[in-house]
C-alpha cells in the first residue's frame, strides 16, 4: 500500500523532472532572477505611487500598466513568436524591458519620477515582458520531452512564485532602506543572467519547406485557429472572468498593507511574499491534485477557497491572519492560472502553440488589467475592505460558469503528424495561385447517416482552424448514399500549409470519417483552381482545371 509520504515523494519527484535537462534547468534558474528582479520592481513601483498620491485608483493602475500591454500586443507577440526564432524573440524582448527598467532607475534617482512617467515607463517594461511571454511559454517545448511538458509549464509558474514568495519582501526592505530607485536598478541588474543564458542557448530550428507566413496572416491564423478550437475558446474564457474577478487581491495589497494593517513598505513586501509562498506550495501540488480531481472540480474547488480567504483578507486587522489567508490564496491562485495554461498548451500544436498561448496570456493579463482598474475605482467610493468582500461574493459564484462553460478534459498534447507529400497537379501553380477549391465525395450507407455528418462537425472545426473557409457538407438529393465537403483555401500555399498542420489526434478523425466511406473505390478528392485566368494564357494543352484525381490514399 502508498504511504501518503511516497504520494508526495513522487509528487515532488515528477514536477521536478524538467531539472534534468540542462538547457531547461540553466534558463529555468536564471528566469528565477529575472523574476525577483520584476517582483522587487512591483513593490518599488506601487509603493512609490502610493507615496507620490493618496487615489486607490492610481495606485492600481500601476499593475494595469504592468499587464496591459500583454492584452494589447500579445496576439503579434504569439505570431511573432510563431515565425521567428524564438530565443531571439526573447533577446530583444528583454532589451526592451531592461531599457525600461533602466529609465525608471534613471530618473527615479534624478527626482524627475512623476505618476505619470511611472506608468509611463512601467508600460515599457511591461511591452517588452508581452513580447517575450509567448516565445518564453511556447519555447519550454523545444527544452523538455513531450511527457515533462507539464511538469515544466508547472516550474515556469513556480519560478516566478518562488521568487514572489521572498521577492516582495526584499523589494520591501530595499525600498524601506535604499529607496524605489535602488529596487528599479536591481532589476535591471537581474535581467542579465536571463540575457546570457539565452544567449548560450543553442537552439536548432525546425526546418520548414514551406515560406514563412506574413505577420498579418500569421495573426488571422491565429485567430481562425482559437475560434475554432473549443476547448481553448472555453479556458481563454474562463481565464479573462477569472482575472477580472480576482485581481482584487494583488490589485488592493498595498492598501490593504497601509489602510487595514496600518502598516509600511516592509508589511506590503511581507504580505506579498506570504502569498508568494502559497504560491509555492500551490505549484508543487498541482501534478497531485491533477491526479485526483478533473480540470472542472479543481478549478471550482480553488475558487471557493479563494472566496473564503478574500473574506478573511477584508475583515482582518492582524497581520498573521492576513498572512495566513494569503498563503491560502496564492496557493489555490496558483493552481488554477496553472491549470489554465496547461490547458491551452496541451491543446495548441507547434505550429500554433505561440499564438494559443498569446490569446491565454492577453485574456490572463486583460483581466487582471481591467479587474485591476475597476477594483481601484469601487475602492475610492466605497473603501478596501468593501471591494474585496464584494470580489470574494463573485468568486463565490464562479463555480456557476461551468454551466455553460465546462472545462475541457485535460490530455496529453496532441503529436503533429508526419508531412504529407504535395500533390499531384498538372496545372503550373505558384504559391500565390488561387482560391483553391477542395471537394471530397464519400459514400455513405443511409444508416449511417447522422453518425457520419457528426462526425463530419469535428472535421469542419479542424479544417478550419487549420486555415480552411467556406466549408460545407451537403447529401445528394438523387443519390442519398453521395455526400460532398467542399471547402476554400485562399492560395495554393495555404492549401499546402493546411495539409501540414495536421496533429495526430485530426489525422485518426480523418481516417474515422473515411471509415464510413462504402464502395469499391477510395473518397474522391477533387482540387480546383477557382479563378484559372493566368492558367488560360499557357499555350500548351494543360487543362484549366486541376483533373478530378481518384486518390489511392485514404487522406487528403
Amino acid at each position: 500500500m502508498t504511504k501518503p509520504s511516497d504520494l508526495r515523494t513522487s509528487s515532488v519527484d515528477a514536477i521536478t523532472a524538467p531539472l534534468r535537462y540542462s538547457i531547461f534547468r540553466r534558463i529555468w534558474l536564471a528566469s528565477l532572477l529575472s523574476n525577483l528582479g520584476i517582483l522587487i520592481q512591483g513593490v518599488g513601483a506601487a509603493w512609490a505611487m502610493t507615496e507620490m498620491t493618496s487615489s486607490a485608483d492610481k495606485v492600481a493602475m500601476v499593475q494595469t500598466a504592468l499587464l496591459l500591454p500583454v492584452m494589447l500586443i500579445a496576439v503579434p507577440a504569439g505570431a511573432i513568436a510563431d515565425m521567428y526564432d524564438r530565443r531571439i524573440v526573447m533577446l530583444v524582448a528583454l532589451s526592451i524591458a531592461l531599457c525600461g527598467a533602466t529609465a525608471l532607475t534613471a530618473f527615479d534617482w534624478a527626482g524627475l519620477t512623476t505618476p505619470d512617467l511611472l506608468l509611463l515607463l512601467c508600460f515599457v517594461v511591461g511591452g517588452g515582458m508581452a513580447l517575450m511571454g509567448p516565445a518564453w511559454s511556447s519555447s519550454v517545448s523545444e527544452q523538455v520531452p513531450a511527457p515533462s511538458l507539464p511538469a515544466a509549464i508547472a516550474l515556469n509558474s513556480m519560478s516566478y512564485n518562488i521568487a514572489r514568495s521572498f521577492g516582495p519582501a526584499v523589494g520591501g526592505i530595499v525600498v524601506a532602506t535604499v529607496g524605489a530607485g535602488a529596487a528599479f536598478g536591481l532589476n535591471a541588474l537581474l535581467y542579465l543572467p536571463l540575457i546570457l543564458a539565452l544567449f548560450l542557448w543553442k537552439r536548432v530550428p525546425e526546418p520548414s519547406r514551406l515560406p514563412r507566413e506574413n505577420l498579418s496572416r500569421a495573426i488571422v491564423s491565429g485567430v481562425r485557429y482559437i475560434a475554432n478550437s473549443p476547448s481553448i475558446k472555453v479556458v481563454v474564457a474562463r481565464t479573462m472572468i477569472t482575472g477580472v474577478v480576482g485581481s482584487a487581491v494583488q490589485a488592493l495589497m498595498p492598501l490593504v498593507a497601509r489602510d487595514l494593517l496600518h502598516g509600511g513598505a516592509q508589511t506590503y513586501g511581507v504580505m506579498l511574499g506570504a502569498f508568494g509562498l502559497g504560491a509555492v506550495v500551490g505549484a508543487l501540488n498541482i501534478n497531485e491534485m491533477r491526479r485526483r480531481m478533473s480540470g472542472e472540480a479543481a478549478v471550482s474547488a480553488c475558487t471557493l477557497s479563494m472566496s473564503g480567504a478574500i473574506v478573511a483578507i477584508a475583515l482582518s486587522h492582524n497581520s498573521v491572519l492576513t498572512a495566513a489567508a494569503l498563503v491560502l490564496a496564492g496557493a489555490v491562485w496558483t493552481i488554477v492560472w496553472t491549470l489554465f495554461n496547461i490547458g491551452v498548451q496541451l491543446s495548441a500544436p507547434r505550429w500554433v502553440a505561440g499564438r494559443s498561448v498569446a490569446a491565454w496570456q492577453a485574456a490572463f493579463s486583460g483581466g487582471l488589467a481591467v479587474g485591476s482598474w475597476g477594483w481601484g475605482s469601487l475602492t475610492d467610493a466605497v473603501g478596501v475592505d468593501n471591494s474585496l468582500l464584494v470580489s470574494a461574493a463573485l468568486m463565490l459564484l464562479l463555480p456557476l460558469l461551468r454551466r455553460w462553460l465546462r472545462m475541457p478534459v485535460i490530455a496529453e498534447r496532441g503529436q503533429d503528424a508526419e508531412m504529407l507529400a504535395d500533390p499531384k497537379v498538372r496545372l503550373p501553380l505558384t504559391y500565390r495561385s488561387g482560391p483553391l477549391v477542395v471537394e471530397l465525395e464519400y459514400r455513405v450507407a443511409p444508416e449511417n447517416a447522422r453518425a457520419f455528418h457528426t462526425v463530419m462537425q469535428d472535421v469542419q472545426l479542424y479544417r478550419q482552424r487549420n486555415g480552411a473557409y467556406g466549408w460545407s457538407i451537403a447529401r445528394d438529393i438523387a443519390d442519398p448514399k453521395l455526400w460532398t465537403e467542399r471547402y476554400h483555401c485562399p492560395t495554393w500555399l495555404d492549401y499546402l500549409r493546411q495539409r501540414n498542420r495536421w496533429t495526430q489526434l485530426e489525422r485518426e478523425l480523418d481516417d474515422k470519417a473515411m471509415a464510413f466511406h462504402i464502395g469499391p473505390e477510395p473518397v474522391r478528392i477533387r482540387r480546383m483552381l477557382e479563378r484559372p485566368f493566368g492558367s488560360v494564357r499557357w499555350k500548351d494543352d494543360v487543362p484549366d482545371r486541376i483533373e478530378s484525381e481518384l486518390q489511392h490514399q485514404s487522406r487528403q
